[in-house]
């Protein structure tokens, strides 16, 4: 848990630089609501990479993540700018699976 919550603080924080220095938003609320996006969808993604999950576990609790960035996005700004956290943590995700289906055991963890 502790490693799912370290790549959470370092995926916002790495997403959150990039956003503000490189792409210079108008908004730095959303900045660091995507950063935050950006962020969970990496821990999520770390803390889901166990045996211990089958795959429509892991399917739908990155479901149940996205639907709460889409409520908490849509509760502070609008539906419109809330859309876009989904597809920032969606593509995240498939990434990091991605990635761990070219190792021999499909995780990233070992």
């Amino acid at each position: 848990m502790q490693k799912a919550l370290m790549y959470f603080g370092l995926g916002t924080v790495v997403s959150f630089l990039i956003n503000y220095f490189f792409l210079s938003s108008q908004n730095i609320g959303l900045d660091m609501y995507y950063a935050i996006a950006f962020g969970s969808a990496w821990g999520i993604a770390y803390y889901l990479d166990t045996p211990d999950f089958t795959l429509p576990q892991k399917l739908g609790l990155s479901f149940v993540g996205m639907g709460i960035l889409v409520l908490v996005g849509t509760l502070i700004f609008t539906i419109e700018l809330a859309i876009p956290s989904i597809l920032k943590f969606s593509t995240v995700f498939v990434a990091y699976y991605l990635i761990a289906s070219f190792r021999g055991n499909k995780s990233l963890r070992s």
